[in-house]
């Protein structure tokens, strides 16, 4: 006896392609929300990715007058500037968007920059219909972005799981740590959210190989940012001409076999969505499941240290 075919599941998911406002908290909360309220009601979308460091910003061309071995005071301050502009996490900016998210009954997952004292974290915030969820912090500030920001550790390797899909974030150059990925397809991740100002073209090759490699969606958002977006008594190297394009989106959704669904969308801002049937996620597990019947752990072994790690702990 044969059962009639099962019906698919199917999920609506957008990334946004914005520019995230320097300097300015309450306009980029206020922005936040509403890009995430037109792909919830207008594109239908259930689950909605903003870009890295959307809420406090990504200084792109700034230098902090930071050289080896010498800090200038006009540097200082405009770290002044941007460590007033990061949110405290829980916090009012946090709330607000936990309001906005649980009115629209979706997840969301939005980039922005932690005060903890007096260090920053790039963060990736997570939102459902209950409100927030959580956070990852950045594992490894690249290049230059160490002397603005601390680095994360193993305690929030954070996945939500949806009811019918679960949702990871690997921000910006953790998709190239191939130990990462390892730790998070372990946990089952479906949806691999990657916020990111990486606008190179070598970043949809990495966005196919992490969807291929883990067999699940990939939702790039990717800021577009120009100078004429940012305070105009701060001088980035790219030059002061308005409309030089300082991050040019690459934004971008990937099936679990590497197709391109929506994307690479470049030179504006914009919203990507697509449709994506979670059937995928075993069609494409099939031939491929490297932390399950692809993986030899007789010969390769992962350990992964998920507990919070304090500079200073106190004890009776």
């Amino acid at each position: 006896m044969t059962g009639s075919p099962r019906t698919s599941r199917t999920v609506t998911v957008a990334v946004v392609q914005a520019a995230a406002p320097l300097f300015d908290t309450p306009t980029a909360v206020a922005r936040a929300g509403e890009l995430i309220r037109e792909a919830a009601v207008r594109h239908g979308a259930e689950v909605v990715v903003l870009p890295e460091a959307f809420l406090g910003g990504y200084p792109k061309g700034l230098d902090f007058g930071m050289t080896v071995g010498s800090r200038t005071p006009a540097g200082r301050d405009l770290f002044r500037r941007y460590h007033a502009s990061a949110i405290e996490i829980p916090g009012p900016e946090v709330a607000a968007l936990a309001t906005v998210v649980g009115e629209l009954g979706c997840h969301a997952v939005v980039g922005a920059v932690e005060r903890r004292g007096g260090t920053l974290y790039c963060v990736a915030l997570f939102f459902g219909p209950d409100g927030y969820l959580g956070l990852h912090r950045k594992l490894m500030p690249t290049a230059a972005e160490r002397y603005l920001w601390g680095q994360g550790d193993g305690s929030t390797l954070q996945v939500v799981d949806t009811g019918s899909a679960r949702i990871s974030a690997a921000i910006c150059w953790e998709n190239y740590m191939p130990l990462f990925r390892t730790a998070m397809y372990a946990k089952g991740v479906d949806l691999w959210c990657a916020p990111t100002v990486d606008d190179r073209d070598a970043w949809q090759a990495t966005m196919r190989h992490i969807a291929l490699e883990g067999r699940c969606f990939v939702l790039s958002a990717n800021q577009y940012l120009r100078r004429d977006a940012l305070p105009s008594d701060v001088h980035p190297v790219q030059g002061d001409e308005p409309g030089t394009v300082l991050i040019n989106g690459g934004s971008v959704i990937v099936s679990p076999l590497g197709e391109v669904l929506a994307g690479p969308l470049r030179d504006g801002e914009g919203i990507l969505t697509a449709d994506l049937d979670l059937d995928d996620l075993a069609r494409a597990r099939f031939d491929l499941d490297t932390t399950g019947h692809y993986a030899r752990p007789d010969v390769f072994t992962l350990h992964v240290d998920e507990s919070p790690k304090a500079a200073v702990t106190s004890g009776g």
